[in-house]
């Protein structure tokens, strides 16, 4: 059974799977807004089973358009600590069933993620010192893997791993591309097994995925014309502004 939403509602949850696509195709600070208008219909537990198939389709798409340029010995070096980390955020989420606890929790981890976004943005040699030592690439996987599993929000911490590592920028797509489809595949059965995803969720799913792949082609046209800074600063203030609400800081 599909949710009961008003037409304001449904034009939200299109809009949230266009800004997947959006985000797949360079326009990072997109997925901001899927993590916040999913959480405001859905409730922030909830709405990170029902986010995340409509992310492993956007993933398909990505793995498709760039897989070449894909760096398999980053992969193998962060997917053993990312995937601890995702085991670990399970375990938090099977205590944490209480919304009104988990929507502070999405929304500090939304804020940082929002700062981390700005100086991936504005400041980008600010990571360029960063230690290439394994306990570096350890504490960024364990920390995108806890991230991922509580807040579907892990893109902004392996970006600025692919850029303290000096990863050129198709390298650093292709690389995520295929990081995020295995990652995001690897939760599944977590979700699942939560109660996050179900048959209704996935019909869900399934009604918005011509957004996305609308998304994904509309970014990789206006990614040409749009100045991508502004676009993103306008993101981000909207992003701090909601996660500040979810705080409920004000």
């Amino acid at each position: 059974m599909l949710p009961h939403f008003t037409p304001l509602q449904w034009s939200l949850a299109v809009f949230s799977a266009f800004c997947i696509g959006f985000a797949k195709s360079g326009f990072s600070g997109a997925g901001l807004v899927n993590v916040i208008v999913m959480a405001s219909l859905f409730g922030a537990r909830e709405s990170t089973g029902v986010v995340l198939p409509m992310l492993i389709c956007g993933d398909i798409l990505s793995v498709i358009a760039f897989h070449q340029h894909a760096r398999w010995p980053i992969v193998w070096r962060m997917l053993p600590p990312t995937v601890i980390g995702i085991i670990a955020g399970y375990f938090i989420m099977l205590k944490l069933t209480d919304g009104r606890v988990f929507g502070p929790i999405i929304g500090w981890i939304i804020l940082v993620m929002v700062v981390l976004q700005a100086i991936r943005r504005w400041y980008p040699k600010a990571f360029e010192k960063a230690p290439h030592t394994r306990q570096f690439a350890w504490s960024m996987g364990l920390t995108s893997g806890v991230t991922t599993m509580l807040a579907n929000g892990a893109g902004p911490i392996m970006t600025l791993y692919f850029l303290a590592t000096e990863t050129p920028k198709y390298a650093l797509v292709g690389t995520g591309a295929w990081m995020f489809l295995i990652l995001n595949s690897f939760k599944v059965p977590f979700s699942w097994h939560l109660g996050l995803i179900h048959g209704s969720s996935l019909l869900f799913n399934f009604i918005l995925v011509p957004a996305i792949v609308v998304g994904t082609f509309a970014g990789r046209y206006l990614i040409r014309f749009i100045k991508q800074d502004l676009f993103e600063g306008l993101v981000l203030v909207f992003a701090a502004v909601a996660a500040l609400h979810m705080i409920r800081l004000f």
